[in-house]
């Protein structure tokens, strides 16, 4: 009897619709490496049968399917992330872009022939869609210098890894008059709606010391004024140029702006606008498949060549209505 090999996963088949399904078929499959070789053991013609198709798996192949394997894992992680619904993903999508590019860049430069040539196929469609930063939505950059473990250099040193030096200070400076006219945006309804509120239309009559203390605190910014002038620095201002905050897995930036609202009226108003957008509209299950918006309770009987008839001609519809 064929020793009982316990797996954590079932065995799956890789289904042409659904891309993340070669991941999934690679990760379980490995771990039936060693029911291979039990089978040979047990049955002596377990190779003659799988030789009459595309053959048994050899020590090769196997380290083929765990490269690979280990390879797609990334993609297959990423898209979990960014297509996450219960937390905030406009501040890292950038990071996970730059994370395939520098991914892909590597790939290309692996011994294995086919591998090789998968990964140029794979860098070619990467770059049709974010091979040049200028056509990248520059609300994905606000987002990513709204996160206070990275904010400008760090945003720099990543546009200069994808892209030339050049390239990276000319979106910087694109991205600094972006990110100056949305807070000013955000500014000037909020410091109008404060110096309304903050103007008192009556005297109230109070305990003497508090009376005291607001007359004590309206004499010391007067003579600041005075002395120092007006100060002009504005929360962006001194966002910015405060150190980064240091990398950490548990970073909760939602939690780190909801302490720091108070230093940062306008800014953290203006963060809470920017987090909120999601990454991606499309649900997770769309992002791996296909299937469910073709195929439904109603119509699960459809062969393979009739749901392909329908995946195209919806494709020339769309085409040639836009």
């Amino acid at each position: 009897m064929v020793e009982k090999i316990e797996c954590k996963k079932m065995l799956c088949l890789d289904v042409c619709t659904r891309w993340n399904s070669t991941y999934l078929m690679l990760d379980t499959a490995q771990n039936f490496e060693r029911a291979f070789e039990r089978f040979e053991e047990q049955d002596t013609n377990f190779r003659a049968e799988l030789e009459r198709g595309e053959g048994w798996p050899s020590v090769d192949d196997w380290d083929n399917v765990k490269n690979l394997r280990d390879f797609l894992e990334h993609f297959y992680e990423v898209t979990l992330r960014i297509s996450g619904t219960s937390y905030v993903t406009s501040n890292n999508f950038f990071d996970e872009l730059s994370k395939i590019d520098i991914l892909l860049l590597d790939a290309q430069l692996n011994n294995n022939v086919d591998f090789n040539v998968m990964a140029i196929k794979m860098k070619e469609k990467y770059d049709k869609y974010w091979g040049d930063i200028d056509k990248m939505n520059s609300l994905m950059f606000v987002a990513y210098v709204l996160d206070p473990r990275k904010k400008q250099k760090y945003l720099e040193f990543a546009l200069s890894e994808m892209s030339s030096f050049e390239k990276a200070c000319e979106m910087m400076q694109k991205l600094n008059e972006s990110l100056y006219e949305l807070f000013d945006d955000y500014k000037l309804p909020l410091h109008s709606t404060c110096s309304q509120s903050s103007v008192p239309t009556h005297v109230s009559f109070g305990k003497p010391q508090q009376k005291m203390k607001r007359r004590m605190q309206a004499l010391y910014k007067k003579r600041e004024l005075e002395i120092c002038g007006e100060d002009k620095t504005s929360e962006l201002d001194k966002y910015l140029a405060e150190a980064n905050e240091e990398f950490v897995e548990d970073f909760d930036i939602l939690l780190w702006w909801k302490v720091n609202s108070p230093r940062f009226l306008t800014l953290s108003k203006m963060t809470r606008d920017v987090l909120a957008i999601p990454v991606s509209t499309v649900a997770l299950e769309y992002a791996f498949s296909t299937r469910g918006r073709v195929l439904d309770q109603y119509r699960s009987s459809l062969t393979p060549k009739i749901v392909q008839a329908l995946v195209c001609t919806q494709d020339w519809i769309r085409k040639s209505s836009s």
